[in-house]
């Protein structure tokens, strides 16, 4: 049986802290956007809600093999 990975845990908190910040960055911003049209401010949040995903393939990828490619 192979020792137990430190790269999922590392990954783990690494990821809570980037969705924390991502989740703090967007929200500082809303005093801004709130004064945008509505059909803007959806479009900005649909945006910031589905665009912090693609950083995290190469993570998941990197805690599972240890490589990023």
């Amino acid at each position: 049986m192979e020792a137990p990975s430190w790269r999922k845990p590392f990954g783990m908190f690494g990821i809570l802290a980037y969705v924390t910040i991502w989740a703090v960055a967007v929200a500082s911003l809303s005093s801004l956007v709130g004064l945008w049209p509505v059909i803007a401010q959806a479009v900005f949040y649909v945006i910031a809600g589905t665009i912090w995903i693609l950083p995290l393939k190469p993570v998941l990828k990197w805690m599972e093999t240890g490589h990023f490619r």
